[in-house]
């Protein structure tokens, strides 16, 4: 070892690495071999529950387990020490007369963070503790670092989620989370599959902006010599899966958007995008509360959901309300009434509504009333619909022309899905993908290109359709009850650390 790289390390990664040479004097790999396991610890403790200490002893049950250590207690020539696997933590018992000589020793050699196999029989204290005797312990790996003291460790929320790996080994509520994600995902899928949908999977790569108003992040395929965008949206191939005549598909996948980070917010996120040919509005409404409720009573056996400081309630139905009777709700104004932009314009003007500048029509200050009054209101699950047309380019107008059919789905006062009755008249949509050209020349960054082979596809038919997109991140924080969508993502991005 240099004697630079001596001087950055602290005297237990300098004891630890000592060590290493030792093991060799023993024949062992500090890094060791395959293992051959036959038991979790939670395995264990169902096979013993109930039992007495009688009982547990008469099973005789010999187990293969392998774990990292998290505390000994050495005192001699017998000693305890706690492992802990994926599924928790369990106590052993190691004595010199079981073990031998040479294997005592080895074990003498161990630190917390070390990773062992163990071959042994259950067994109970004294004291009544579940507890694996060790017959033969075996060296898997060494750790050459230090695990961060219990209540003194990683308390940097910044730390934690750069060094997740650690965050894992001592945080079991943020172990619990990542193993609960893919169980939501899992019901995600079961439910979908159960009403005929299929899962698919679509290129992540675009050479259109479409599909979302969103700022993309963009790369280079060098063997085209072309630019292509890492998408923003799943939205415009699968309803070109639908046109082929797919009819109800899915697909949950990563987005990436080149905007900014907040609790809520995560440059690369996860959604599901489905659709349903011969649907509409309505069709998403009925599948997303559904859903929603299967997968929590799936997952947490239970509709009523404890976030934070509330409980949401998901075993009700959901509340149906349009976007102008909320404004008309919260500050009396009645969006539904024609009214021209100037006449829009002064009402921001008196409510203080902060307005972009590239957005100036009237739907655009109808949904900025929308969003910067009411949607902090909305607690308990509730679907807002008739969006104005400004901000939907790709949804089929409603009744009245400036309103389209569409809605959000909003918990918490966030946005959790978003869904269409599809716009599916290709000559409609040509002409929203040139208002939408026009924004972008205007200086919209966010605005949709022309794409020209979607348009073709509608050209062929695209039946009636509903749609939906449900951002994953978000539901799993509220059924896991996590505030940042950093807890629930195990590697979010992060900003450069300048330690």
């Amino acid at each position: 070892m240099a004697v630079e790289e001596k001087e950055l390390l602290n005297d237990q990664q300098l004891a630890r690495r000592a060590k290493l040479d030792k093991y060799k004097e023993m024949n062992v790999d500090p890094f060791g071999h395959s293992y051959k396991v036959t038991h979790s610890f939670q395995q264990i403790r169902k096979l013993c529950n109930k039992k007495t200490p009688n009982g547990i002893q008469k099973m005789n049950l010999t187990v293969s387990v392998a774990g990292r250590i998290m505390a000994i207690r050495k005192m001699g020539k017998a000693s305890f020490f706690n492992l802990q696997d994926k599924s928790g933590r369990m106590q052993f018992y190691i004595g010199i007369n079981d073990v031998g000589v040479k294997n005592y020793e080895l074990f003498k050699m161990e630190d917390i963070g070390d990773i062992v196999g163990v071959k042994g029989i259950v067994m109970t204290t004294r004291t009544g503790e579940l507890t694996v005797k060790v017959l033969k312990l075996t060296h898997l790996c060494k750790s050459l670092n230090p695990l961060p003291e219990k209540f003194h460790g990683l308390t940097d929320v910044e730390e934690r989620y750069r060094h997740r790996y650690v965050d894992l080994i001592m945080n079991e509520e943020a172990k619990r989370v990542a193993f609960l994600r893919p169980k939501i995902i899992r019901s995600i899928q079961e439910y979908l599959d159960n009403q005929g949908y299929v899962e698919v999977e679509t290129s992540v790569l675009s050479p259109i902006l479409g599909g979302a108003n969103a700022r993309p992040f963009i790369t280079h395929h060098n063997a085209l010599d072309k630019d292509f965008y890492l998408r923003i949206a799943t939205e415009l191939p699968l309803k070109k899966l639908l046109v082929g005549g797919m009819e109800r598909v899915y697909e949950i996948g990563r987005l990436f958007r080149n905007e900014g980070m907040d609790t809520t917010h995560n440059p690369e996120f996860t959604t599901i995008e489905l659709y349903q040919a011969y649907g509409d509005l309505k069709s998403m409404r009925h599948i997303a509360e559904k859903m929603i409720r299967f997968v929590a009573k799936k997952v947490l056996g239970t509709t009523k959901v404890q976030y934070q400081d509330k409980v949401l309630d998901f075993s009700k139905p959901f509340r149906w309300i349009s976007m102008v009777d909320l404004i008309k709700e919260k500050v009396g104004i009645d969006f539904s009434k024609e009214m021209s932009y100037e006449q829009t314009k002064l009402l921001a003007d008196q409510h203080h509504i902060q307005l972009d500048k590239f957005k100036n029509s009237y739907g655009y200050i109808v949904n900025e009333f929308f969003e910067q009054l009411c949607q902090d209101d909305l607690i308990q699950p509730t679907f807002v619909y008739s969006y104005p047309i400004e901000v939907s380019p790709l949804t089929k107008k409603g009744k009245d022309p400036r309103f389209t059919e569409r809605f959000e789905l909003f918990i918490n006062g966030k946005e959790l899905a978003n869904a269409y009755t599809e716009l599916n008249d290709p000559i409609d949509q040509k002409e929203r993908f040139i208002a939408q050209l026009k924004a972008k020349e205007l200086g919209d960054d966010e605005a949709n290109e022309m794409d020209y082979d979607f348009l073709n596809a509608l050209d062929y038919g695209m039946p009636p359709t509903g749609g939906m997109g449900m951002g994953i991140d978000r539901l799993v924080m509220l059924l896991t009850n996590q505030s940042s969508i950093r807890e629930v993502i195990l590697f979010p991005t992060m900003r450069d650390n300048k330690k």
